[in-house]
């Protein structure tokens, strides 16, 4: 408990967390925090402390999945919450800086991400039970950031006006080609077949969101206008009027971003327009945390901007539009865990209690993350020549309001 109770102490300054021991030994961190709920928890054995303190995301996550870090006050939601908000980042928060140091060591070469390792990272998420993403998301699966309007806003109501924000940045003309890199569950490229009357071709590398996809087009009867296709975006073939990317870019890897954007200019028409959302990091290059390495998002990478852009700029692409998405995906997020928790029973019948508490443990992390982190969403827009597109942004606004009355 040596190592851990250092670290802890040097750690926790806002909030109260309190330690026992599998030995009985009660120790105290922090102080109140009006914004943090008071955390209580317990190990069951000697050995977890220090496997946490050696490496506090896997440790702690493992322990948790494992019933050996118990909670008598507050939960891993809070705990999480309480460990992002003390790490937070801040010009004076040296711990933080000492962590993120360590971890950049081997990033580059766990991205690498060649077609074969890029299908089974795919697999190893994105081919889970359909009624797992069911029981969280909204009815149309959008499993990234949802765009909030106002407070009060539903995540259903959310993810439609993250759809609109998206296709008006497109500037879509009816019958134009679309691609759509990493479509998901389709909800993406129905929707703008839907109110923009465009074709669209979307890509995945997961087999069961690719029947899913080809079965709700066949539903809705579009399948001649919106197709999908278990392909690399690699080995696409275009041209295309308009691409797409919404939540796949994390998996491409910064080893492959030239790649991703020569595929990008290659893929365009001349006058055609891209728009990229991923999730990336303000605070600068990092390294995906061990936890989500292993067990969430294998080969994943969260980047930052002057990682992206130099990419772009080397495959002479124009940026014509950059957003950042600053609190909507800890909004987003509030609610998976939420949905989540709600839902422990199913999803313990899908899977079991181990399950559950490394989803429970991958949604809190993250939103810690989105919350107090450097970590937003970065919307990047372009284009091949400089006047494809309007000299002012008059033209989303107008297409935004358009589509988000579309039915």
């Amino acid at each position: 408990m040596l190592l851990l109770d250092r670290m802890l102490k040097r750690l926790v300054r806002d909030g109260e967390l309190t330690v026992t021991t599998s030995d009985r030994r009660v120790r105290r961190y922090g102080r109140p925090h009006p914004a943090l709920a008071p955390v209580s928890l317990h190990f069951t054995d000697a050995r977890t402390p220090l496997r946490i303190a050696m490496n506090p995301a896997i440790g702690a996550g493992e322990a948790f999945m494992d019933g050996r870090l118990q909670f008598t006050q507050g939960g891993i939601s809070e705990l999480l919450d309480l460990v992002a908000m003390n790490a937070r980042w801040s010009d004076d928060n040296n711990i933080r800086s000492e962590t993120r140091r360590t971890q950049s060591i081997g990033a580059y070469l766990y991205q690498l991400n060649y077609r074969r390792a890029a299908k089974r990272n795919v697999a190893h998420h994105y081919d889970l039970s359909d009624r797992l993403y069911d029981l969280f998301l909204d009815a149309d699966r959008q499993y990234s950031c949802a765009y909030y309007r106002s407070d009060d806003t539903t995540l259903e109501q959310a993810q439609v006006d993250k759809k609109a924000h998206i296709a008006a940045k497109l500037a879509l003309k009816p019958g134009q080609k679309v691609l759509d890199i990493g479509c998901g569950w389709g909800g993406m490229a129905l929707y703008l077949n839907r109110v923009a009357d465009v074709d669209v071709l979307g890509v995945t590398l997961s087999e069961e969101q690719l029947k899913v996809a080809r079965r709700r087009a066949e539903e809705a009867g579009v399948k001649d206008r919106v197709r999908f296709e278990l392909i690399d975006y690699r080995d696409v073939e275009g041209p295309f009027d308009r691409i797409v990317s919404v939540g796949m870019f994390e998996h491409v890897g910064l080893p492959n971003y030239r790649t991703f954007f020569r595929r990008v200019r290659e893929l365009l028409t001349v006058d055609g327009v891209a728009l990229l959302h991923t999730i990336g990091r303000s605070d600068g290059p990092g390294a995906t945390d061990a936890f989500t390495a292993k067990y969430i998002f294998p080969g994943g990478y969260s980047p930052a901007l002057s990682e992206i852009v130099p990419a772009i700029e080397r495959e002479m692409l124009w940026v014509t539009d950059v957003e950042v998405l600053r609190v909507h995906y800890g909004k987003t997020l509030d609610e998976w865990l939420r949905r989540t928790e709600a839902a422990k029973a199913e999803i313990i019948q899908l899977y079991d209690e181990r399950f559950y508490r490394m989803w429970t443990f991958y949604l809190a992390a993250a939103r810690g993350a989105f919350r107090h982190d450097g970590h937003v969403n970065f919307q990047i827009q372009l284009t091949r020549r400089r006047d494809s597109l309007p000299i002012t942004r008059d033209y989303m606004v107008e297409a935004e309001a358009r589509y988000r009355m579309a039915p």
